[in-house]
């Protein structure tokens, strides 16, 4: 019975540790995908990173003029006929020349998160 529970108890950790790397990798690859164009000014937050297979997300945050913080979330759904572009909870299909920006995007961001984060 305890031997039970202190595996339950392990594994549960492990699965935590497993999740947080996880997550630290995915945060860095956001970070490397979000100096793809350029420098990121000073008091902005840009990211651009593979959610999984099928998804891609570029995400701005910065203050305006005003002093008031602005947000920023475009979700990229890839799909075998089509790329359909999400912000603000409002769909849209993306048009060619589109297509074509995140696929160079999306091929540069891998080449860079390989060298920057695996060495390859």
């Amino acid at each position: 019975m305890i031997q039970k529970l202190v595996r339950g108890v392990t594994q549960t950790r492990k699965d935590q540790r497993d999740a947080e790397l996880l997550r630290k990798f995915l945060r860095r690859e956001a970070q490397i995908g979000g100096e793809l164009f350029g420098p990121v000014p000073p008091g902005h937050r840009r990211e651009f990173f593979c959610l999984d297979a099928h998804t891609w997300v570029w995400h701005e945050e910065w203050t305006d003029e005003l002093g008031q913080r602005q947000i920023k979330t475009t979700r990229y759904d890839v799909r075998p006929n089509q790329i359909l572009k999400s912000q603000n909870g409002q769909y849209q299909k993306v048009e060619e020349a589109e297509a074509r920006r995140l696929h160079e995007a999306a091929t540069l961001y891998r080449e860079r998160v390989m060298k920057h984060m695996y060495r390859a």
